[in-house]
């Protein structure tokens, strides 16, 4: 089986990683952590004139991304696959996890606070009713 967990530099998404870690290891499965950098980021890397995925802001949101995440993951004891895409983090979870045939997604309540998603719509949300596998919403510890 495997697990995929929807991870960004959000203490929200700490507490996903660490329920979709102690899950993985409960289940002899495999984690997949999934880093979607939003399709906006990308596109104001361009319009500066650096490529996509080339930014000093994009490697640095990544490694901060790992940095909050990453000890977590690493201290459960899970096999753990970290995986950067870009898209609209919803839409690229889902896929992925279709992609993977997981069995089960790990999202966080909410990642960049309640004005973000109210204007980009909740990424939990939608992982929740696009979804073809079970989703779980971690809300606190």
């Amino acid at each position: 089986m495997i697990i995929v967990v929807g991870v960004d530099d959000s203490q929200r998404s700490a507490i996903a990683a660490r329920k979709a870690s102690r899950l993985a290891v409960w289940l002899d499965a495999d984690l997949h952590a999934v880093h979607v950098a939003h399709i906006p980021a990308a596109m104001l890397a361009v319009l500066a004139g650096v490529p996509a995925g080339t930014s000093e802001f994009t490697d640095a949101q990544r490694a901060g991304v790992w940095d909050v995440v990453g000890p977590t993951l690493d201290a459960g004891g899970a096999r753990v696959t970290r995986v950067e895409l870009e898209g609209y983090p919803a839409d690229a979870l889902v896929e992925y996890a279709t992609d993977v045939d997981a069995g089960l997604v790990v999202v966080g309540s909410r990642g960049r606070g309640d004005l973000a998603a109210l204007v980009l719509g909740s990424t939990s949300h939608r992982v929740v009713n696009q979804a073809s596998c079970d989703v779980l919403v971690a809300k606190g510890d």
